[in-house]
């Protein structure tokens, strides 16, 4: 792996460009390619056999035909089913992945109770169901909620659809507000959730605080990279490649509305490895 190398950012979607601003933020000198698995996206909502298997041919794409020297898995789905494996995969590569931010949430709830907002997928994991039990003891309550379909409205750009979808998750989650018995701090437990925050506060109201995992990732894609000696001076200029194995219309327009980027090197499709079988949808 040299220095000069990108850095791989792989997400079913659009939502992983959450987590590439602030990953750009903190390492302006990097050149990223960002992988958007639009042709099978999301993963939110399909089996962990499906997700796996994608998750590992992208890696496979980003490493061997692109020569990345880290990987960001800016899902959280694709984390907790498939991370340990690319792991294994590549053991001498900085690998990065995302989980629901429940420790910071912790750290900020003044009533002690919160809630994360997350796909069926993430909140189901044996990963989720440990960081709860290592992190939540008696003093705190963790109440989740299934937001499906609320990833793939974004996806898509459907505001009326992502702002009912917001609404009728908020409520799910219960007595908001800042006194007993009330959640006062929500995470955003899938990296497209950001995206939809307005209409998210829109719904939720006042004294709620919302968390999600941008900044956290990028400290830590930081630390790993000058660990390994492989990051890149922040006068170096920089750059970004995007990647779709669909359609790119969706990704590019996204970026156009949530990155600002002056030089921007545009692949509007790129069909990623074929699937060797097709997984449990």
């Amino acid at each position: 792996m040299e220095r000069s190398a990108p850095v791989g950012v792989f997400d079913s979607g659009v939502g992983g460009l959450s987590v590439l601003a602030a990953l750009r933020s903190r390492l302006p000198g990097e050149r990223f390619i960002y992988y958007a698995d639009t042709a099978h996206a999301p993963y939110g909502e399909r089996g962990d056999a499906f997700v796996v298997d994608r998750t590992l041919q992208v890696a496979e794409l980003l490493v061997r035909e692109h020569g990345v020297k880290a990987l960001v898995v800016a899902c959280n789905t694709a984390t907790a089913a498939a991370i340990h494996l690319l792991r294994e995969a590549w053991p001498g590569m900085p690998i990065v992945g995302v989980e629901p931010a429940l420790k910071p949430a912790l750290a900020l709830t003044r009533t002690g109770h919160v809630a994360v907002l997350a796909t069926r997928g993430t909140l189901a994991s044996r990963k989720f169901g440990v960081l709860v039990e290592r992190l939540a003891g008696a003093a705190h309550t963790v109440r989740t909620v299934a937001c499906d379909g609320l990833a793939d409205a974004i996806e898509q750009a459907d505001t009326e659809s992502v702002r009912a979808l917001c609404q009728r998750y908020i409520q799910e989650v219960g007595p908001l507000g800042d006194h007993v018995g009330q959640v006062d701090v929500v995470v955003l437990g899938c990296t497209h959730y950001p995206f939809a925050q307005v209409h998210l506060t829109a719904a939720a109201g006042g004294g709620v605080r919302f968390v999600e995992t941008g900044e956290p990732v990028a400290k830590q894609t930081a630390r790993l990279l000058a660990e390994a000696k492989l990051d890149q001076p922040e006068d170096t200029g920089g750059g970004l490649t995007l990647l779709s194995s669909g359609d790119g219309g969706n990704l590019h327009r996204a970026a156009d509305r949530w990155l600002l980027i002056p030089q921007l090197v545009r692949q509007p499709h790129l069909q990623g490895a074929p699937m060797r079988h097709s997984g449990a949808a």
